[in-house]
């Protein structure tokens, strides 16, 4: 073994983080809402993938927020814009950071590899400081199809031989 690779959403950033964040301003059921809005993310991936009708992440997650909000009533412009200002900040689970540590002192190259494009995974990289720890970031964009398409994992294997 060469390289531990790492998922972004839901395994190193926590994507209830958002919601949560945003709970402290208003009591909704912000656990069921971000459940839902991660469930409605892949979905669409999962779709879009089916599908071959490509779209970034960005769009999925706008498109997933906005479908939730309106299941949930609480269609607002400035809820929607603060969830996904919240989203670009979404903080690292606590054992990220010790998880990535203990693989690099195995002396494994790490990466993530990630739905996310590029500038949405550069951005949580930067707010949670832990971009130094990864020898590699790899979106799925380069290839332009989601997971669990073969072609997404195979940029892992590629990188790191």
């Amino acid at each position: 073994m060469r390289a531990a690779v790492f998922d972004a959403y839901g395994t190193l950033f926590d994507v209830a983080g958002a919601l949560r964040e945003a709970a402290e301003a208003d009591p909704a059921d912000w656990p069921g809402l971000a459940q839902l809005w991660r469930q409605k993310q892949l979905e669409i991936t999962w779709l879009r993938a089916t599908a071959g009708r490509h779209a970034d992440f960005w769009q999925v997650t706008e498109d997933a927020l906005a479908w939730t909000l309106a299941r949930a009533d609480l269609s607002t412009p400035e809820l929607r814009q603060r969830l996904l200002d919240l989203y670009t900040e979404l903080p690292p689970h606590p054992e990220a950071e010790a998880a990535v540590r203990a693989m690099r002192a195995r002396g494994l190259a790490t990466a993530i590899l990630t739905n996310a494009t590029p500038g949405m995974i550069d951005l949580l990289l930067e707010a949670s400081a832990l971009g130094p720890l990864f020898d590699a970031v790899l979106s799925v964009e380069e290839v332009g199809v989601y997971k669990p398409d073969p072609s997404v994992y195979a940029l892992a294997t590629a990188r790191f031989d």
